[in-house]
């Protein structure tokens, strides 16, 4: 076994699956508790991550599984949301794991020294990275077990699979996966959202409820020091169906009145009639840092105006709560 090939014994990786359909905003949570477990995460959208844990254990004094169990308690009583953690040496071991664990949350963790019995025991179609039509052939030809494929020589199951992904399922079923953990993040966005009570018809209203989703998220994106080069809406209909539009800025800006121009023009662009509106989300994209956006010399002084009033009611929101001022058209009744 060659050096590039052989598993690293001392490696630790983590898997984590969250529910399906987790909304994105939710999704970044759970990845902002995943690194404060170890700076080694990569995100796999929509709704799972690895974590290299190897250099994180000396860090935290504790076991690999006690980590695990530490995220599952942090996610369920910080975002309300439960996940199935797989431990292993690797990350087809890990994720293997993960598969394993029951909804709706668990941790399994696999040890070096049980890796091979461990799998050997799994129905073939449960090892990760093989696809259904892959262990359908296998199946086909009496290998109905991750045990029958690692003993099953190499180029046998190359000449069934194909070279490259013969090659890798017999690696796989005896444990062997030398890949790393990569850090990957999500792209940079921010989402705001918000829904009817009744199905939504009246122009104005629904004109207010995406007013305050722009203002909701300039102050989100002020308060990361962020601003966005594009903005995402979605409009979500009775019945189920949706509709969805980007459109980009015309410089990066996290301001309200840029942002709210913007979404005004792509609800225009949605052609709204009679549509009953259960629901809208609007989403920040392509986010970069508020102090790499070059400042232009306006000679608007209109603009200006609104630039040092909206930097007066962040003041105030962060001295009296998000909800102590903004536009009238937002508040639905006069005090």
């Amino acid at each position: 076994m060659s050096p590039e090939t052989r598993p690293r014994r001392d490696a630790v990786v983590m898997h984590v699956r969250c529910p399906d359909h987790l909304p994105e905003e939710t999704f970044r949570q759970v990845l902002e508790e995943l690194a404060a477990l170890s700076p080694v995460v990569q995100a796999l959208p929509p709704t799972a991550a690895l974590v290299d844990l190897t250099g994180a254990l000396r860090y935290h004094c504790t076991t690999p599984h006690r980590l695990g169990e530490v995220l599952r308690i942090r996610s369920i009583s910080r975002l309300g949301v439960d996940v199935r953690v797989g431990i292993g040496p690797s990350i087809t071991v890990a994720a293997t794991a993960s598969a394993q664990v029951p909804p709706p949350g668990g941790v399994l963790t696999i040890t070096p020294d049980q890796v091979t019995g461990w799998l050997a025991q799994l129905p073939v179609e449960a090892l990760h990275g093989l696809g259904p039509r892959q262990a359908a052939v296998l199946r086909d030809y009496g290998i109905h077990s991750v045990g029958l494929l690692a003993a099953v020589p190499p180029s046998t199951v190359q000449r069934l699979l194909g070279g490259r992904a013969g090659r890798l399922a017999t690696d796989h079923a005896r444990g062997i996966d030398p890949r790393p953990v990569v850090p990957r993040a999500l792209p940079a966005s921010a989402a705001v959202r918000c829904s009817f009570d009744q199905h939504a018809l009246d122009g104005g209203a629904v004109r207010a409820a995406l007013l305050d989703l722009v203002v909701r998220l300039g102050v989100r994106l002020r308060r990361r020091g962020q601003a966005a080069r594009a903005l995402t809406l979605t409009l979500k209909f009775a019945g189920g169906p949706s509709w969805e539009k980007t459109r980009r800025l015309t410089e990066p800006s996290a301001h309200d009145d840029d942002l709210r121009q913007l979404a005004y023009q792509l609800m225009d662009a949605a052609g709204l009639q009679r549509g009953r509106l259960t629901g809208i989300a609007l989403r920040g994209e392509d986010l970069v840092d508020a102090a790499r956006v070059a400042q232009q010399i306006s000679l608007d002084d209109t603009h200006e105006d609104r630039l040092r009033a909206e930097q007066a009611m962040d003041r105030i929101r962060d001295k009296f709560g998000p909800h102590a001022i903004g536009p009238a058209a937002v508040f639905r009744r006069a005090s």
